[in-house]
């Protein structure tokens, strides 16, 4: 039967509409930064600089997107970003499920001494020197596996996929397809991996999200501007903007200078973010199953 708001005693019709009441102020919070920064991006920038702009773009423009796509590398590091997203998200999970499932089994032998090993290098790191001693002595400096290898795997997410390969897969159907004759690599293609899907989405996510947002790497390694990802792109160019406005002294140039570089600001934000936040909606319905069925237990 279903249980209709006007069914609800007293007191749990107001404990709902508090609730209501307070979820949908959360949820203004939240939005209302990412409609004014999508507002002002599609603003003026004298409508940027003066404040103007509350909720809808005021003067609409698109004078900040073209000051953007003027410049000749935006293509070069839309290109890399999407390389680097595509390759170094595939050897992510790759390695990721490659690490997860053999840790998940209890008949793997010294499991535990193999997990304390990747345990530990979340707690100790070699730090940064040492790490770019050894990309430079590997030959990785200024090429693209120098985005890709340092960050091939995360030990946090191996984790979660670790523990949701334990609480899903039981073990008799691993006894079953013993019984039929298949392999363990089999068994992982054939199986597992098909009845992953939530926690592969998920983690595909994760990396994905962290490779695209991924500079500081090749602000590091990288001395090739044939190179860059998008995101040093941007900032070269909103550096470019940044200029002492004490050199300029005709008082209108600086007002026009502050006020593109303040509209830069928001289409870049647009810019750098609008290819995730396309691909999200296609992965949110796997996201809270994976995440919550992978966190259950260690």
């Amino acid at each position: 039967m279903e249980y209709k708001f006007s069914q609800q005693s007293w007191g749990d019709r107001l404990f709902s509409i508090v609730n209501y009441v307070f979820l949908a102020f959360m949820a203004l919070l939240v939005l209302y930064p990412l409609i004014y920064i999508v507002s002002a991006s599609f603003s003026s920038s004298n409508a940027v600089i003066s404040g103007r702009v509350w909720l809808w773009p005021v003067e609409p423009n698109l004078e900040g997107y073209k000051a953007i796509f003027k410049n000749s590398m935006i293509t070069t590091g839309f290109t890399n970003s999407i390389i680097y997203t595509v390759a170094g998200t595939s050897i992510n999970v790759i390695l990721t499920v490659l690490a997860a499932y053999p840790l998940s089994r209890h008949d793997f032998v010294g499991r535990n001494y193999f997990m304390f090993l990747f345990v530990f290098t979340m707690m100790f790191t070699g730090g940064l020197i040492p790490t770019y001693l050894l990309v430079q002595d590997l030959g990785l400096t200024d090429t693209r596996w120098a985005m890709l290898l340092p960050t091939a795997l995360s030990v946090w997410n191996m984790i979660i996929t670790r523990t949701y390969f334990q609480t899903t897969l039981p073990t008799e159907m691993l006894e079953a397809a013993h019984l039929d004759g298949c392999s363990d690599l089999k068994f992982l293609w054939k199986i597992v991996i098909p009845l992953s899907g939530p926690i592969l989405a998920v983690i595909t996510l994760f990396y994905a999200v962290s490779q695209w947002n991924q500079y500081f790497n090749a602000l590091i390694y990288l001395k090739d501007r044939d190179l860059y990802p998008l995101q040093i792109v941007l900032r070269e160019i909103l550096v470019q903007n940044q200029v002492d406005l004490n050199m300029l002294t005709d008082v209108e140039q600086a007002a026009q200078r502050e006020g593109l570089r303040e509209l830069l600001k928001y289409s870049l934000i647009v810019v750098s973010s609008a290819p995730l936040l396309l691909i999200y909606p296609f992965v949110q319905k796997f996201f809270v199953k994976g995440i919550m069925i992978g966190s259950l237990k260690g």
